[in-house]
């Protein structure tokens, strides 16, 4: 597991690359790939899926066999950048860090600006609880979709499997839009990136809730999980609000109409302080992972040796 601790470091010390990353590139990718396959069907999304990601997979996968093959220290090395690269810890703290200081500033219109780098809904409109409510849900889903689901399939399948998850993951956000144009087309993936999450959404909630309010986040995760549009952000979001004892979730505006969203979590409006505590509660849950990771990894070698 130095390869998991080698490649959470890589985010700590570098953070998101500012230039030239992977990521981008595949977006240009499955651009191109949807102006030549896309069809109001899907059977077209399904082999735009195919196209966008199997590929980078499949090479990552022979990189992977090669180098275990030549040394050890450079598959770890190799599998280390690769968990770097589909990780976002330290982009979500930076962004939440920026919105929690506007509005402890005071700068609402700083603090909008600052949310509208980590959500989709209008951001004008928000007032400063509603400001640090989106900001909280962001850093609670995105806890789940950039950082602890990323860990899980490494764990599970190393670096094919991370850079599997991240493209999935990326296609979603793409192209897994209920609109006209991808209502069909983008079926396959959003239903990908919803069975690649179920298990490491859950963990993530349970993560919240122990090292948070237990009893209430259970509680929230039993009755207000199952009612969010989402199948796995309702889990999460609803622990990690009462993991936290904030109120979040309710309506929202996008594209210029307010939507009405279930209620999430109990407790205290959502301010500035939230936004903090649900950063530590990322960064306190990752450390737990690492932590059991490095246990595991222990026990393993002693079990083998």
């Amino acid at each position: 597991m130095l390869a998991m601790l080698a490649g959470i470091g890589l985010d700590a010390w570098l953070g998101e690359p500012r230039r030239w990353h992977p990521l981008v590139g595949f977006g240009r990718w499955a651009n191109r790939i949807e102006r030549c396959v896309h069809r109001d069907a899907r059977m077209a999304g399904v082999l735009a899926w195919a196209l966008a990601v199997l590929p980078p997979v499949v090479v990552v996968a022979f990189v992977q066999f090669e180098l275990d093959t030549a040394s050890p220290w450079l598959a770890s090395g190799f599998a280390a950048i690769m968990l770097y690269l589909a990780v976002g810890q330290r982009s979500l703290d930076e962004h939440a860090r920026n919105v929690e200081t506007a509005l402890t500033a005071g700068d609402l219109e700083g603090a909008r600006q600052a949310v509208g780098y980590m959500v989709s809904r209008d951001t004008a409109a928000l007032d400063a609880t509603q400001v640090a409510a989106a900001a909280t849900e962001s850093v609670l889903e995105n806890g789940s979709d950039a950082v602890f689901a990323a860990l899980f399939w490494f764990a599970v399948l190393g670096a094919p499997g991370v850079v599997l998850y991240r493209l999935a993951n990326t296609l979603d956000a793409m192209w897994g839009y209920r609109t006209p144009r991808y209502l069909r087309f983008g079926w396959a993936a959003a239903r990908v990136d919803d069975v690649l999450n179920i298990v490491p959404a859950r963990l993530t909630a349970l993560t919240y809730a122990l090292l948070g309010r237990t009893a209430r986040a259970l509680h929230c995760w039993r009755t207000q999980g199952r009612l969010w549009k989402s199948p796995n952000a309702g889990p999460v979001m609803a622990a990690g609000a009462g993991a936290l004892g904030v109120q979040l979730g309710g309506a929202a505006p996008y594209h210029g109409i307010w939507q009405a969203r279930p209620a999430l979590g109990e407790g205290r409006a959502a301010d500035a302080g939230a936004i903090a505590a649900a950063r530590r509660l990322v960064n306190r849950g990752v450390r737990v992972w690492l932590s059991l990771a490095v246990l595991f990894g222990i026990g393993w070698e002693a079990m083998h040796a």
